[in-house]
């Protein structure tokens, strides 16, 4: 069987160069003409695809929010099926959001500058996906910690996406002590602090 990860479409280029300009220089900064060239095609004809840089706008920022659940999900029905202990799926759901964290940096500064610019129902769906997303983790933080109240399992959650969620503050790529370092890194004070809310 085939390992080799499927090219991308033309549109997840144009998102992906869009994500990445857009968190450089401001999503007003960036016009359609220089999305296009980005991926060598037209400005015009980058609406044969989107509706125009809203609906980029849009997509990425819906988009991440429904991959993040829907990982999250996997992840939860996979411990299910392999009978694994609670503790095993909140390292599963850590690696998965240090994996997002490192992988797609432009799109953590795209959702602290620009959310408020996404038309109500859309800001609305991103929130209600990361609500799910929250309850998903504080459900097996409370598994893994008993004794954490609900509460203080739900602010160490936040607190931990905060800190994972750090990434695009932490110099360029190239300045990171690597990729497996770094991972290992923001693993273990994840955990951290989590074993600091629950006392133990």
């Amino acid at each position: 069987m085939s390992t080799r990860t499927a090219a991308p479409t033309r549109r997840e280029q144009i998102l992906k160069e869009a994500a990445r300009l857009f968190a450089e220089r401001g999503f007003h900064g960036v016009g359609v003409d220089e999305i296009g060239a980005a991926v060598g095609i037209s400005g015009p004809g980058l609406y044969r695809h989107f509706a125009g840089k809203d609906a980029m706008l849009a997509e990425l920022l819906v988009g991440i929010s429904d991959r993040l659940l829907t990982g999250g999900r996997y992840r939860v029905a996979e411990r299910a099926q392999n009978s694994a202990p609670p503790e095993a799926l909140l390292d599963s759901l850590i690696e998965g959001h240090i994996d997002f964290a490192l992988d797609d940096r432009p799109l953590i500064t795209l959702h602290d500058r620009e959310l408020d610019r996404l038309r109500e129902s859309d800001r609305k769906l991103v929130r209600q996906l990361q609500r799910q997303y929250v309850e998903l983790w504080v459900e097996t933080v409370r598994e893994s910690y008993p004794a954490l109240a609900e509460a203080d399992a739900r602010a160490t959650v936040h607190a931990v996406f905060g800190l994972l969620n750090s990434t695009p503050h932490l110099g360029r790529p190239g300045a990171l002590p690597g990729r497996t370092a770094t991972a290992e890194l923001l693993h273990r004070l994840a955990r951290g602090a989590f074993a600091a809310a629950a006392g133990s």
